[in-house]
């Protein structure tokens, strides 16, 4: 089975031309006037500033843990540390950013099109933003298959490492580095593009009563560059870990499970035809004029589905394939296992829209609540996620008793005479491979998240170059189903966070306890399991409220300049001056970068700490607690969010007085305190949960080494 591994080479490069069709096509488009050039031109620029300020940011802290692991690894002579570990943190590390940088290259040369594409026709809106956001989610999928294939080869046929469970040990570490540059990634876009929005409502549409996105506003360029940073860059680079996770921890599943390579074949085979699902998914998107959020959902839906449901009739075959020939494995169990994790991603989907879209009660009830004023929307909105938090979480819950058993739960190995030879836990490989299905269609799903901060630039440029107010409704219209694709996206990540987080959870026991003879005790009666426990859930509310300052920090320096300017520069707010835009970019730049190292250091740090003082039991208390808190709390803000967003457009169409109300004030309020709920904290939960899961095992060495040999 493993010398078909090769065929992993094929889907990259599948997905890879796919994505540089779908650039092609978005380049054929006009770009517009050159009012229209100039604008993206400034967002582009500030958007690749931004990116390189932090890319020397990040290299100096990647280079010392480099260093640090290097030395660990080569100094114990591998006892402590696979050799190979340091090499697979860089790569996991590079090959995220370049997920996240090539997705905001596309984008911020898409934006302009997709505005002048608008004015022609919503659906030549829609495609060329489609289109954009398509070029992000098959670079993702086929940056992640070449780098897991790549490694699997070089172990396997340069290095010489025969053993599978040894190259599912060595490869889950790759996802240490993808983890670490996501949450970068995602934290200090987060924090950019969340302290850029903010500052120029409070400071632009609050004070000056200025429309949103207007030229005039100090902030907009930095608003419209903060879409690009945080919404496809980092979202880009969370999405990578979170598919490449995915497979690596099933990988590490594998030989648990007394799969051996088949078992790591099979995700592999999965993630292929999920690309080739993807691609058929994608062609059936396409609206008529004039048509409904409802309309619009449905085609999106339409693609998306379709995906998942050609992927779960081809997942059929490839797992007979796999598994033919493994006595005592009834193959059609790890398939149901499969099918679990893409019913239970589609209902994510669904739930997450019926919770943010103002298709849907939920959110209209939202707005309606703004009629009362600006505490009533509040507390519609903190309850409206608390809810969203149920389904999601009974889903995840469902999922992993249906996988766990459907696989085989556990089972013994004997001989012909019924002696006792070894026992395999195969249910937690049911467990990890349903969360490769859940993202087996990641290219379309991810599409369908991208495409939306192309439509919502395409908005701010139309508006700022002066274009038909009907180009403005037609984006807003896409913007509006953008925000709740992106809370979909993000469902799908925290979803499948949770099961690969109980998969990496099962892998650092299963190392631990390689690693010694001891008999470790993981009751949560132990004390140190308890105490673990509550230092993860901790950890969870204490990043949520470091990222949440660091948003509130930077968004009040923009304020300030903002307030500065209009006070400052005469002739602003009459259109006879220009803003000083680029005061503003930097302010967010430097503010994100500042803002962004200290939750990043704390993931890393806080594991570490919590095994050196309370052992491997505490790591896995820790794990456990900051698995359950961080998805309850990551659905919850970004649920919270998505909803505060759309319920402010859903008023902006006209209902409840529409612009300009006091109903409109009010939910402008809750947006603004809702971005950083869904575009920092929130999505940047799922990663920690995985970071701190992945680092556990990178060091469960040392911890062994200081507290069991």
């Amino acid at each position: 089975m493993e010398n078909l591994f090769w065929i992993g080479f094929i889907g990259a490069a599948l997905a890879g031309i796919y994505a540089l069709l779908q650039t092609k096509k978005v380049l054929s488009f006009s770009e517009g006037t050159e009012k229209m050039k100039k604008i993206a031109a400034a967002i582009r620029e500030g958007a690749n500033a931004y990116l390189q300020r932090q890319y020397k940011t990040v290299l100096p802290v990647f280079a010392v843990i480099f260093v640090i692991l290097a030395v660990m690894a080569f100094v114990s002579k591998g006892r402590l540390l696979s050799q190979f570990t340091p090499f697979a943190f860089l790569t996991g590390g590079v090959w995220s950013l370049l997920a996240g940088f090539i997705g905001m290259k596309i984008a911020t040369h898409a934006n302009a099109r997709t505005a002048q594409a608008a004015s022609e026709g919503l659906n030549r809106g829609l495609r060329v933003a489609f289109s954009a956001g398509s070029v992000m989610g098959f670079t993702v999928v086929s940056l992640g298959i070449l780098d897991v294939t790549l490694w699997f080869v070089l172990l396997k046929y340069v290095f010489g490492v025969t053993d599978a469970m040894q190259i599912g040990s060595i490869m889950v570490m790759n996802g240490m580095g993808a983890s670490f540059m996501a949450l970068f990634a995602r934290v200090g876009g987060g924090i950019y593009t969340k302290a850029a929005d903010g500052g120029a409502d409070l400071g632009g549409k609050g004070e000056k009563k200025i429309p949103e996105d207007d030229p005039r506003n100090p902030a907009t360029i930095a608003d419209n560059v903060g879409d690009n940073v945080g919404d496809v860059a980092g979202m880009g680079a969370d999405l990578y870990e979170s598919y490449v996770g995915s497979i690596l921890a099933t990988f590490a599943l594998s030989a648990i499970g007394g799969y051996g390579f088949a078992g790591m074949f099979l995700p592999l085979m999965l993630a292929v035809s999920g690309i080739v699902c993807s691609i058929i998914g994608a062609q059936l998107v396409r609206v008529r004029e004039n048509a409904s959020q409802k309309t619009l959902l449905r085609t999106l839906r339409t693609g998306t589905y379709t995906a998942a449901i050609l992927s779960a009739i081809a997942a059929l075959p490839l797992t007979y394939f796999s598994f033919r020939n493994i006595e005592g494995v009834h193959w059609w169990g790890v398939y149901i296992a499969i099918a679990a994790g893409l019913i239970a991603g589609c209902l994510i989907g669904f739930f997450t829209e019926f919770f943010t879209s103002e298709s849907y009660r939920p959110t209209r009830d939202l707005a309606a609540t703004s009629q009362t004023g600006y505490a009533t929307i509040i507390i519609g909105g903190i309850s409206l996620g608390m809810e969203s938090a149920l389904t999601s979480i009974l889903i995840v819950c469902a999922a992993v008793l249906v996988s766990y058993f459907a696989a085989g739960g556990t089972a013994e190995l004997v001989d012909a005479n019924g002696h006792f030879l070894q026992s395999f836990n195969r249910g937690l490989y049911g467990i990890g491979i349903a969360g490769v299905g859940m993202l087996s269609t990641l290219g379309i799903t991810l599409a369908t998240d991208a495409y939306g901060p192309v439509a919502d630039n395409a908005g701010g440029i139309a508006q700022m170059a002066g274009m038909d107010p009907v180009v403005r409704e037609r984006t807003d219209a896409l913007d509006s189903l953008g925000n709740t694709t992106a809370a979909t996206g993000k469902g799908f990540a925290i979803g499948s966070a949770s099961l690969t987080s109980l998969a990496l959870l099962v892998s650092y026991v299963n190392i631990i306890q390689d690693k010694t003879d001891a008999i470790l005790n993981f009751s949560v009666i132990n004390p140190t399991v308890l105490i673990g426990m509550f230092i993860g859930a901790m950890l969870v509310f204490v990043f949520a409220a470091v990222t949440m300052n660091g948003v509130e920090r930077a968004a009040q320096s923009v304020v300030i300049e903002v307030r500065h300017q209009f006070r400052e520069i005469p002739g602003i707010l009459e259109g006879e001056a220009t803003p000083e835009y680029a005061k503003c970019v930097s302010i967010c730049t430097r503010g994100a970068l500042k803002e962004m190292v200290v939750p990043a250091v704390m993931a890393v740090v806080v594991p570490i700490a919590a095994g050196l003082i309370l052992g491997p039991t505490g790591v896995v208390g820790l794990l456990a607690g900051v698995s359950v808190a961080g998805f309850a709390v990551s659905v919850f803000m970004s649920n919270a969010g998505g909803a505060w967003d759309n319920a402010k457009k859903y008023i902006e169409e006209g209902h409840f007085g529409g612009k300009g109300s006091k109903p409109h004030k009010a939910s402008v309020v809750g947006d603004t305190i809702g971005d950083p709920f869904k575009d920092t904290s929130g999505p940047s939960l799922n990663i920690l949960i995985k970071l701190c899961a992945t680092v556990s095992i990178v060091f469960s060495g040392l911890i062994a080494l200081v507290h069991l040999l």
